[in-house]
């Protein structure tokens, strides 16, 4: 018998906690920084635009567009054989920041620029929620 190596899983870290608590929350969280305004993502313990630790953590609506993706054909290791085809997009959010997440429930193949999205919660193993998105209207 082969034993399946599974997905990867994030690691939350003390920057992380946070927005992977939201997660299992069901609500997308991101950082904003108090002195310049910035929103950023992935998080950070100081703004990646002026440097102040100012930071604080905002709920996001969980809406963007796509600013661009790919079709995976060929999957990274065994356990991602059987998602293939599968897209992964980066994203930008109404609030300014811009992340990497798959989208789901749809043909990968109508999928395009500036369409619309709207993030849903994936449970996983160890408690961890992944953010993920579909196509909206």
């Amino acid at each position: 018998m082969t034993e399946t190596i599974g997905k990867p899983l994030p690691r939350p870290t003390a920057e992380t906690k946070t927005f992977w608590d939201s997660c299992a929350k069901g609500q997308l969280v991101y950082q904003s920084c108090q002195k310049c305004a910035r929103s950023q993502f992935p998080p950070r313990s100081h703004c990646a635009l002026c440097g102040s630790d100012r930071i604080v953590w905002k709920k996001s609506a969980g809406r963007g567009k796509i600013h661009s993706f790919t079709v995976v054909h060929r999957p990274p290791t065994p356990a991602f054989k059987a998602d293939v085809p599968y897209v992964i997009a980066l994203v930008d959010f109404d609030e300014q920041f811009r992340m990497m997440m798959n989208v789901r429930d749809t043909d990968p193949h109508k999928v395009a620029i500036g369409q619309r999205i709207e993030v849903f919660f994936e449970p996983m193993d160890d408690g961890i929620f992944l953010p993920q998105a579909r196509l909206t209207g």
